[in-house]
């Protein structure tokens, strides 16, 4: 099931829309047929910059960049 964009011919509403197959797209604002499917650009994914916990031995020298002693 995409999502696509449109944008409605008749009022102008841009909006956002999971189409199954072949089915027709209606315009949540005026409930018009006549829209216009809009090119979108997949989002990017999020990287999240999280290191696994650790436990850091005090006697030892830093366990490295990440380490929660520097």
């Amino acid at each position: 099931m995409p999502l696509y964009e449109f944008a409605c011919q008749k009022c102008e509403h841009t909006f956002e829309e999971l189409v199954h197959n072949g089915e027709a797209v209606e315009c949540p604002e005026c409930h018009g047929r006549k829209v216009e499917r809009l090119l979108s650009l997949p989002g990017r994914p999020k990287i999240v910059n999280q290191s696994l916990p650790m436990t850091c031995n005090p006697k030892a020298p830093p366990c490295g960049p990440g380490c929660c002693r520097l």
